[in-house]
């Protein structure tokens, strides 16, 4: 009995000792993603520009590294707090932990390197070599052409700098250990040529993140049989959101919307009085950054609709607003 008592014991502590290793490794050699590429960007204003351009209506950093006006429909951002960072995902969200959005103005990341801005924002890696959550869509941006991340660094140096102290993040376990797990090395993809209506709308449409928010996310994993048929649910403060299908079904997607009214349904958060609609306590409201989205191009929308005509329909009926929590 001793000696199967003293093999048992050997057996517990060999696992004991592999767990711990593994959890070392873990926390000790991840994420690997490579150092941050040594690369002084071009700040020229073309540059920034395009930057500006990306980062607001396109990738929409700025919605969550700014301060919201939770007051408006779809919680537009208040300008003056562009890129301060603070905004706070935690448990009450659904999120395993407490993440704030970082102050990406030059008074949050001064001592940060253009590399290390590129390595941030393609791959999830900050200076210090930590992990971050992927409330920050990073895996979408890996996709984004070098070229284009260089405009968004280019224009992140450009921003009025806001003195912004924000809290550290902090990962409840065992997220503290898987997180350092999910980023990945960049796979950048080439510039679409122009004119290529279905090559440049799949680029934007990737680069924005689309697929997160209209695909349901249970259990820490998107469910990709409903790959954008819309039913990821989020709390806002006065009730509980969920996303839309944007696929081409033509019952419960968006299969019956033309090209203009597709447009025009975005372009028309360019009035300023659309842009800034006070909503009443218990009506819908919206985490879709129209304000955002709604500044792209009309020939970028454009080729959204184009790319999004080409996805499979799923048929999938999703009840969009649900006042109180």
């Amino acid at each position: 009995m001793k000696k199967l008592l003293k093999i048992l014991g050997i057996i517990l502590f060999s696992i004991v000792l592999i767990v711990i290793v593994i959890i070392a490794y873990i926390k000790i050699a991840l994420p690997n993603v490579g150092a941050a590429p040594e690369l002084t960007v071009d700040k020229s204003p073309a540059k920034v520009e395009r930057g500006r351009y990306l980062a607001n209506c396109v990738m929409s950093c700025m919605d969550c590294h700014s301060k919201r006006d939770i007051t408006e429909y779809s919680m537009p951002m208040v300008l003056s707090t562009r890129g301060q960072g603070g905004e706070r995902f935690d448990q009450t969200m659904g999120f395993p932990g407490v993440f704030y959005s970082a102050n990406i103005t030059p008074s949050g990341i001064s001592g940060w390197s253009d590399g290390d801005i590129y390595r941030a924002i393609t791959t999830g890696v900050r200076k210090s070599g930590k992990p971050i959550f992927p409330v920050m869509p990073y895996h979408a941006y890996g996709f984004a052409n070098p070229e284009d991340v260089k405009s968004v660094v280019a224009y992140v140096r450009s921003l009025q700098p806001i003195a912004n102290v924000v809290p550290e993040s902090a990962a409840d376990f065992p997220m503290n250990i898987i997180l350092n797990t999910i980023p990945k090395k960049a796979e950048p993809m080439p510039l679409p040529v122009s004119g290529d209506s279905l090559a440049n709308g799949k680029y934007l449409f990737t680069i924005a993140a689309c697929h997160d928010c209209h695909t349901p996310f249970e259990k820490g994993k998107f469910d990709e049989t409903l790959a954008l048929a819309g039913g990821r649910v989020f709390p806002t403060p006065g009730g509980m959101v969920t996303s839309a299908n944007i696929t081409p079904d033509k019952e419960t997607g968006i299969g019956t919307w033309t090209r203009e009214f597709f447009v025009q349904h975005f372009a028309m958060y360019r009035d300023s009085a659309t842009a800034h609609r006070v909503i009443n306590p218990g009506e819908l409201q919206s985490l879709m950054p129209w304000t955002l989205y709604g500044n792209m191009t009309d020939s970028d929308l454009s080729n959204i609709y184009a790319y999004i005509q080409t996805l499979q329909p799923i048929k999938h009926t999703v009840t969009k607003w649900k006042a109180g929590r």
